[in-house]
């Protein structure tokens, strides 16, 4: 029976959570009060919260996974707890690089504990996700660990040329994409397969799942672009206008500033100023990369990576071998992540 997306991400919260939580408790008190902060499982004082950390996004894709190569939901568990593990390991080093004191409406593991013990929990989560999937009994865990490992060297890569682009003058819209690409879809598509890497699936459903994951997480991307320009703050949890603000060359920015003309040519000279921008640049920064049709251009692009994703799953089910069923049960489930991870306003 085909879950609603609220279904799916409820399982998965549930689920996984509890995977997670038995692997923190391998971890030293201090790392753990902080890793666990992160995950959103408790307040800074260690009061237990409800809220939850993310959406359960990349883990639910792990675990549709594995159903997609036609073994269960809880076969992916360990690559599921692996990927959310790796991706909060990714956001406590990417808040203490960009300085950036709030997330989920609420402050960051560094600015609620300091830059160390963030730098700490990070390290702390990147090891317990090798751990939970070399230790999978019954799944073919080294293969995971090999696919984790190389999308974690990926996003990695990624990281590092977002902050070298920093201190450029001029990026291309390649170079960006290729960033965002490592940056972001790494891991989505990581995540889009691991649960059939880790069920031992064959290779056509392996690159099938992945090309799927690669397109959505470069769509997802493009998404958060503009969102961390024109999203608003009460949804999204952060300032308005905040990669504006941090002068960050995001997908649109960077078609902005590469298109030509006076308003790319004024978007230019905004952005090679010294201190901080003020709200009324901030505002005329937006407008300008409106005007060069920046915005207009990574919407339709997005749009048609979300395409090519959809169309990806379909084919892989047309090609499934006759009798088996297990991308056809959860190819809708595929579907609404698909669409509700590049229609989000959040």
């Amino acid at each position: 029976m085909t879950m609603t997306l609220p279904s799916i991400l409820t399982e998965v919260d549930e689920l996984v959570r509890a995977e997670i939580r038995a692997a923190l408790d391998r971890v030293d008190e201090r790392t753990r009060l902080t890793a666990g902060y992160q995950l959103g499982y408790w307040d800074a004082d260690g009061t237990p919260t409800a809220r939850g950390g993310g959406k359960g996004l990349r883990p639910a894709l792990v675990l549709l996974s594995a159903r997609a190569a036609g073994s269960t939901v809880r076969a992916g568990l360990p690559g599921a707890a692996a990927v959310e593990l790796v991706h909060n390991f990714s956001l406590l080093h990417d808040d203490v690089i960009d300085g950036d004191a709030e997330r989920r409406h609420r402050p960051t593991a560094w600015a609620a504990f300091g830059v160390g013990p963030a730098i700490l929990a990070g390290d702390a989560l990147l090891s317990l996700a090798g751990e939970v999937l070399v230790e999978a009994a019954e799944l073919d865990g080294a293969s995971g660990l090999r696919h984790l490992h190389a999308a974690t060297r990926r996003l990695i890569a990624g990281q590092a040329a977002d902050i070298a682009f920093e201190s450029r003058t001029e990026v291309t819209l390649d170079e960006c994409l290729a960033m965002a690409a490592d940056k972001t879809a790494a891991l989505l598509s990581c995540s889009a397969t691991l649960g059939a890497v880790l069920c031992g699936a064959p290779p056509g459903l392996v690159d099938g799942l992945a090309a799927y994951g690669e397109r959505l997480g470069l769509a997802f991307q493009l998404v958060d672009d503009l969102l961390g320009i024109w999203g608003e703050p009460a949804v999204t949890g952060k300032p308005v206008l905040s990669d504006l603000r941090a002068r960050k060359k995001s997908v649109p920015v960077v078609r902005a500033l590469t298109a030509g003309g006076p308003a790319s040519e004024q978007l230019a000279e905004l952005y090679a100023g010294d201190g901080e921008l003020g709200a009324a640049e901030l505002n005329l920064a937006a407008a300008l990369i409106e005007e060069t049709g920046a915005r207009d251009w990574t919407e339709k692009q997005a749009d048609r990576l979300l395409t090519e994703a959809l169309a990806e799953l379909d084919r892989l089910t047309e090609l499934a071998p006759a009798g088996t069923t297990g991308l056809a049960e959860v190819h809708g489930e595929l579907v609404a992540i698909a669409r509700f991870m590049t229609g989000r306003d959040h």
